[in-house]
């Protein structure tokens, strides 16, 4: 296996594969409880944009895209428009009594493993390459997790992410939380 980031139009078309095989509206209540989920849906044209600002992280398992976490800077809050909440509410938050908006942050958009690879270590090479890649631009990954996911909450805990803010909006309860690299 590789961790590495997006590189080309398959990599993109394949996470969006994976992404549909994790939605929670797919799911059955006793898997996305048991094994966690994602919320939000992506075109493979906001993919891109997202590519072209920021390469995602992903796993390769030879040629396959088995494993993604997905890299948001803040340009593109307004390319998905159903997670424009979360980008606001960003605007709002304080991360060491400074602002969160005046330090250097992006957000991981989205990480997803595929089913028959999990419990692996997969999740933590995700961040560790996400830290390895970005620590140069960014101080902060940021992302939000739906408060139910109890399964990623326990592994971004587990990571290092720190939760900063629990908010609702239209679609769910959400747990900000920070990984600090400074």
């Amino acid at each position: 296996m590789t961790v590495t980031t997006t590189r080309e139009v398959k990599d993109l078309e394949q996470i969006l594969s994976l992404q549909r095989a994790n939605l929670i509206k797919g799911l059955s209540t006793a898997e996305w409880q048991d094994q966690g989920f994602v919320t939000v849906e992506h075109t493979l044209d906001v993919l891109q944009r997202m590519h072209d600002t920021a390469p995602s992280i992903i796993i390769k398992d030879n040629d396959r895209v088995i494993a993604y976490a997905l890299a948001m800077p803040r340009e593109c809050g307004r390319m998905v428009p159903v997670l424009v909440p979360m980008f606001e509410n960003l605007e709002k938050l304080y991360w060491k009594d400074k602002p969160l908006n005046q330090q250097r942050f992006y957000v991981m958009g989205q990480i997803c493993i595929d089913k028959a690879y999990r419990g692996r270590g997969l999740f933590d090479a995700l961040y560790q390459k996400h830290k390895e890649v970005y620590s140069d631009r960014f101080d902060l990954l940021v992302t939000e997790i739906a408060t139910r996911n109890t399964r990623s909450l326990r592994a971004h805990e587990r990571v290092g992410f720190k939760t900063v803010n629990i908010y609702r909006d239209e679609t769910d309860e959400w747990a900000v939380v920070i990984w600090d690299w400074a």
